[in-house]
């Protein structure tokens, strides 16, 4: 045999079997760790994919809101004024603008939000005013200033609305007299 067959027989009886099986188990446990680490990352980067797919034209569609804006005032203003037959053409023009401008809308996944009617929801809704209207519950929007939308399920603008703020059985006058009582009662502590 020659010299280096020899060390190397010497260093593979020198091993220790259960040295070799624990180096096996700590490799093997590795490689499963490197494996999963690796299934974990590709699930995480298809997952970051898919939602960059799905929301990418935000930033766009929250630009093109004011244009169905636009085209919303101008249809309101022109059903306010007498119509000549011309100006009938040009408003349905612009209504047809509309539809079509919707229609992409939900091709993309970009819905308006129903405010009118619903009770005040924070996360779609933005309060612009509180009004007193006697014929609704508290906290029920009663007006729509600006539309919301949101693209599939996130919020890309909340609607703009007025909101009931009083409990429609409560008389101004009675209110009045709750305040003048509480102040009364508030004024006689301090002087005490």
């Amino acid at each position: 045999m020659s010299h280096s067959n020899v060390d190397e027989a010497v260093a593979t009886e020198a091993v220790d079997v259960a040295t070799l099986v624990a180096e096996n188990a700590s490799l093997r446990d590795r490689l499963l760790r490197a494996l999963a680490d690796a299934e974990n990352t590709r699930r995480r980067s298809e997952s970051a994919a898919a939602e960059a797919r799905k929301y990418a034209i935000a930033d766009f569609a929250r630009e093109l809101l004011a244009v169905a804006d636009n085209l919303q005032r101008t249809i309101a203003a022109a059903s306010r004024s007498p119509e000549t037959v011309e100006d009938q053409a040009l408003i349905e023009g612009v209504r047809a603008t509309e539809r079509l401008l919707e229609h992409t809308f939900s091709r993309f996944g970009i819905q308006k939000i129903d405010a009118l009617g619903k009770p005040f929801d924070p996360t779609l809704h933005e309060a612009m005013m509180e009004v007193d209207d006697p014929s609704q519950p508290p906290g029920t929007v009663i007006r729509v200033a600006e539309d919301g939308y949101k693209i599939h399920d996130r919020l890309l603008r909340p609607a703009r609305v007025f909101v009931v703020k009083r409990n429609p059985k409560t008389e101004p006058s009675s209110q009045m007299e709750e305040a003048e009582a509480e102040f009364d009662s508030h004024s006689t502590e301090h002087s005490s």
